[in-house]
């Protein structure tokens, strides 16, 4: 076939066009590291990915990224944040209708690793934290392996820090921790890939560790977010303690059983509890649901048992300061459900609480807010006083006479109905001369701040004699904690009995707010048991 001239030449030009036009397919030569986690930045390096990214996309195992994990795109390079994906996948470049060669890259966690001890192989690890910064009360999952199927003692442990005297030795001076508390509800969920957990009070951003019987993970990064406020540990005192219950026995026939139910210092974000320093008699249960168990069993006619121990506890001050209008109020959590509902400690639900609690405040709507009207309220109206009375809380009301029993239930009753969370404490005080008085108190709950303390009894100058109290009591004690108490119950310990039989003894002021002190089960027919006090062996001041 013959063309004419003009013909050749424009079939010439198209072609040229055409094939000048067309884009050459993307090309890896290498991705960097080859080797690395989710989250992190890779880095391709290779031709033909265009100056700008426009419609083009990378995927890694099939999974692409989102828009704005993307850090830079040229056309020899690509850098962006890896997406979640399995153990390993291949890295391919989308450009228009072209796709690039593959290159693999390999997740790190699911790498294995050389061991390098004995909790090598078993100990716990981390693999993800989602998310990586939240506010306390907020709910976290960690992905790993070697949790254990069951926490059998297990623990995830927050980053948490006190303010340091200058004279306090070097080593004292590093990051510290706090575990997620049960009695927050702190653990949703404990499986051996994976725990779902709540941030606890007093955590700050810091190092997350999950610690078990196999051993600890390492340290992965967590930030503590949107505190409406700060709140500072200082102060620090150890105290060493000792307590005791005697037991005598008048009558008794085999087989018998007493269990005896030992109160422990509580462990929070501002007191620890350190060191067991001596212990007469084994707990049949070291810690449950707080306290220690006992079971002496067989006990004859006539005769005698002790139990006694001696811990070193640590106690810090505790500060808050709250932006209360930075406080967000949502849907209620798990914690401040459980921690609103009525009991017959706190009858939150009684007419007379319910509507004097509406009494006083009003129509605000801040919790914060609502808990100071109500600590102020029984300072100015109710006569706190430090001799014990022996009516309910509900008659202190009516009378507006309270002790710093009544005073501490009566703030969380109120609160409570208010709707807003609170738990009645219970401890002793420490004189100037060391002695003990049982003593109680309360906090409430502010949805990511975390637990604020408040103490109406020791705010109306309700103080036993060689009590240190502060002179601006009425302010501080709403809000701040001074270090001159140890704690033996944050809210209600409610325990079964051991057995169907068994015959309970309730303690309802001691310095434990636990509904069983004592159980006697079959031929134990008549007995006497005397508990001590809370004996101060030494104090020591950081």
């Amino acid at each position: 076939m013959i063309f004419p001239r003009h013909g050749i030449l424009f079939l010439l030009f198209a072609a040229l066009f055409f094939s000048g036009c067309e884009e050459e397919a993307p090309r890896i030569d290498s991705v960097y590291p080859p080797i690395g986690r989710m989250g992190k930045v890779l880095t391709i390096r290779g031709e033909h990915f265009g100056d700008e990214q426009d419609e083009s996309y990378v995927t890694v195992a099939g999974i692409a990224p989102t828009s704005s994990s993307y850090i830079l795109w040229q056309d020899d390079a690509i850098s962006f944040t890896v997406p979640e994906f399995g153990e390993s996948g291949l890295v391919y470049v989308h450009r228009g209708n072209r796709k690039s060669n593959a290159a693999l890259f390999a997740n790190e966690d699911a790498v294995p690793v050389p061991v390098t001890g004995p909790q090598a192989e078993t100990g716990p690890r981390i693999v993800s934290i989602e998310p990586r910064s939240a506010a306390i009360g907020s709910a976290v999952t960690i992905r790993g392996n070697n949790f254990g199927a069951f926490r059998e003692g297990g623990a995830v442990f927050f980053a948490w820090a006190a303010e340091q005297s200058p004279s306090a030795p070097a080593e004292l001076s590093g990051p510290l921790s706090v575990p997620v508390s049960e009695s927050d509800l702190g653990y949703e969920a404990w499986g051996e890939r994976e725990l779902r957990v709540r941030v606890p009070d007093g955590a700050v951003s810091g190092n997350l560790e999950v610690r078990t019987g196999r051993g600890s993970s390492q340290g992965e990064y967590f930030e503590v977010t949107e505190k409406p406020g700060s709140k500072v540990y200082r102060d620090k005192r150890s105290y060493a303690i000792s307590y005791a219950a005697d037991i005598r026995v008048t009558d008794a026939s085999a087989p018998n059983t007493l269990y005896i139910v030992m109160p422990r210092p509580v462990s929070s974000a501002s007191q620890r509890l350190g060191e067991l320093i001596s212990r007469k008699n084994d707990p049949f249960i070291e810690n449950y649901r707080g306290v220690s168990l006992y079971k002496l069993n067989d006990l004859a006619s006539n005769t005698g048992a002790e139990i006694a121990v001696s811990y070193l506890v640590e106690v810090y001050a505790v500060e808050t300061s709250v932006n209360a209008s930075r406080i967000r109020s949502g849907r209620a959590s798990a914690l401040e459900t459980a921690y609103t509902r009525h009991s017959p400690l706190v009858p939150s639900d009684n007419p007379l609480i319910t509507r004097q609690a509406s009494a006083i405040i009003g129509r605000e709507q801040n919790p914060y807010q609502k808990a100071r009207l109500i600590y102020n309220w029984l300072l100015k109206e109710t006569d706190i006083r430090t001799e014990s009375r022996q009516d309910d809380v509900l008659t202190a009301l009516v009378q507006k006479q309270a002790d710093p029993y009544h005073a501490a239930l009566l703030f969380c009753a109120l609160s409570r109905a208010a709707g807003v969370a609170a738990l009645p404490q219970a401890g002793v005080l420490v004189d100037s001369s060391r002695a003990t008085i049982p003593h109680y108190w309360a906090e409430f709950w502010i949805e990511g701040f975390g637990w604020i303390p408040a103490d109406p009894a020791l705010g109306a100058g309700a103080a036993p004699a060689a009590f240190n109290l502060r002179p601006d009591a009425a302010s501080y004690y709403f809000g701040s904690l001074d270090n001159q108490r140890i704690c033996f119950s944050r809210g209600e310990t409610t325990l079964p009995q051991m057995e169907s039989q068994g015959r309970v003894t309730a303690r309802s002021r001691g310095y434990a707010l636990q509904n069983i002190w004592e159980e006697a089960a079959g031929g134990l027919i008549s007995y006497s048991s005397l508990w001590g006090d809370i004996t101060i062996n030494g104090v020591y001041v950081q």
